[in-house]
């Protein structure tokens, strides 16, 4: 899976036309890392994956395959399970597997409805963020914790997130989840509104500094390019107040 995961995002980024060092410097990775993840040799961090997916245009069916048509050998080595088009079998969720411990499995959705669903299990030690990098994306964020316990950076504050407890806030505000617990934390998230038209591509384009192979020097990271993609109607020169890390997570 992690395989269709980085061949995906490189068919998107050639489609586009757009180099692998620009991609890189607008995601706020290196082009060696952005080399490795498309390779499946690595995998993105949460907020690694919601950057490049969010400049790139991919939903997460196009990461996971859902609704392309196999090759025939590989439907015939599967084993017959029953389908109704309603219920999908937990053996058949989509897995994202990303850095520093933490799961994706895409859930059940209407392919007509602008929401993910996933089960996310969160090891002890794991982040969204690898570099402790509060991420925003457009959308609106639900979660309800199933098991274990997360805390949760929204803005300035933290919250203790445990198990039966649900949450619910505006993506576009920057926040990180972390697990400093001793076990795993697992949970069922949605997100909505993710795909809601923001600014102008031409002027993100303008932005990202994608003309050259070098990101325009406002964006330095994937925060910079989700705020970027995530301020619905902000206006062509409207600066997003930087976000500092909160270093003690």
């Amino acid at each position: 899976m992690e395989d269709r995961i980085g061949s995906a995002l490189r068919q998107a980024r050639l489609e586009q036309k757009l180099s692998l060092r620009g991609l890189a410097a607008a995601a706020g990775i290196s082009a060696s890392q952005l080399s490795q993840i498309e390779t499946g040799k690595s995998q993105p961090s949460v907020s690694t994956l919601y950057a490049l997916v969010t400049h790139l245009g991919v939903s997460l069916d196009e990461l996971l395959g859902i609704g392309q048509t196999r090759p025939d050998a590989d439907r015939a080595a599967e084993p017959r399970r029953q389908s109704t088009g309603v219920v999908q079998r937990a053996a058949d969720n989509p897995v994202l597997e990303m850095a520093n411990g933490v799961r994706w499995e895409r859930l059940a959705v209407d392919p007509r409805a602008d929401v993910d669903a996933l089960l996310v299990t969160y090891q002890p030690g794991a982040a969204s963020s690898v570099d402790r990098t509060m991420m925003r994306h457009q959308g609106t964020e639900y979660a309800y914790l199933l098991a274990g316990e997360l805390t949760l950076l929204l803005d300035f504050d933290r919250h203790r997130v445990a198990a039966g407890d649900s949450l619910c806030f505006d993506s576009t505000r920057p926040h990180m989840y972390v697990n400093q617990g001793a076990e795993p934390a697992t949970g069922v998230w949605f997100v909505s509104g993710r795909h809601n038209p923001g600014p102008s591509r031409t002027w993100v384009a303008e932005q990202l500094g994608e003309a050259g192979a070098q990101a325009s020097p406002r964006v330095t990271n994937a925060v910079d390019v989700l705020s970027l993609l995530g301020a619905v109607g902000a206006p062509p020169g409207e600066r997003d107040t930087e976000v500092a890390p909160h270093g003690d997570a």
